[in-house]
């Protein structure tokens, strides 16, 4: 159902007035709450999504200040329900175009996400959708440009005991999604730093750069095997650990992904050059990149690795 939300509208919240100023996406606004300046993100259509990201902001917006917080709730019986969500300057895709970040912000980014993802993996919930445009940012004037980074749309966000999450649903973009969700294995708050370190790698890079954009269009039959095949041309090949996770079909076609990769094309990580990647990085990317999922470290472990304190 789309919103039936207009420009210039006038919305009562349990907590304030919030006039519709510009329209974002189909049914994300922006408004001006009270009249007062203070601008706001309003989310409004009829659909779990919304529902479930009141609820779990809800859950979890006081126990970190890296969750996008949840501001309003507006609830009217003629329209489609609506959110009232926290503002911010920019979302990190669009930052990290416009200025490639500097080893200090791409640190200070990581240990954000990473504060997000320790609360919610602690609870067993799963953000499922951990990239770029989802990490939202306020500007600053100091060496590190960014003065608030939170964690936004958790409106996928699901216990990792769920029916989702156990039967392998797919969830998030497909370049930043991890193995087994391409798979349709059962996945877990794994897989979340698995995402996170993708969007690490495009950010030691910059220029917008993803390690694992195929060469063909999202609309190709082959484009999640093209996936697939670079997270192996980089990362792998598959460990025979996969065997205790998947079907013989699946191991079948992790063979042939595999075999379809000529050796002059194989680029394992670990023999990046440092010009491209310092040891450093290099060695906390390859710390996180695990192909088996019970082998990534924890949102918390990485946190007090001694890469957060290398200049």
């Amino acid at each position: 159902m789309r919103s039936t939300v207009q420009i210039r509208q006038a919305l009562r919240g349990q907590h304030g007035l919030y006039i519709i100023a510009k329209q974002l996406q189909e049914t994300v606004w922006l408004a001006n709450r009270d009249g007062r300046g203070q601008s706001v993100i309003v989310k409004s259509v009829n659909h779990f999504r919304l529902q479930n990201e009141r609820d779990v902001l809800r859950r979890f917006q006081c126990h970190t200040p890296f969750i996008r917080p949840l501001i309003d709730e507006i609830v009217k019986p003629s329209d489609p329900p609506a959110i009232v969500l926290n503002h911010l300057d920019d979302d990190l895709l669009h930052a990290s175009a416009a200025q490639r970040l500097s080893d200090k912000e791409i640190k200070y980014v990581a240990r954000s996400v990473l504060e997000a993802l320790k609360v919610l993996h602690a609870h067993n919930f799963v953000h499922t959708d951990v990239k770029p445009d989802n990490i939202l940012v306020d500007y600053g004037q100091e060496a590190i440009r960014f003065t608030n980074i939170q964690l936004a749309d958790c409106g996928s966000t699901v216990p990792a005991d769920s029916a989702y999450a156990k039967d392998g649903d797919l969830i998030g973009a497909p370049i930043w999604r991890s193995p087994e969700v391409h798979l349709r294995l059962s996945w877990g708050t794994a897989t979340d730093i698995r995402s996170f370190g993708a969007m690490l790698i495009s950010l030691l890079y910059g220029d917008n750069f993803v390690l694992f954009r195929p060469d063909v269009p999202a609309d190709h039959d082959e484009y999640e095997l093209k996936i697939l095949q670079r997270q192996c041309q980089f990362f792998g090949p598959f460990p025979l650990t996969y065997r205790e996770l998947c079907t013989r079909d699946t191991l079948n076609l992790l063979v042939h992904i595999m075999q379809s990769i000529p050796p002059e094309k194989k680029k394992p990580f670990s023999r990046i050059s440092e010009k491209e990647v310092s040891k450093k990085d290099k060695e906390f990317i390859l710390r996180i990149m695990k192909l088996d999922p019970r082998y990534r470290p924890s949102a918390a472990e990485l946190l007090q690795d001694q890469w957060f304190d290398t200049e």
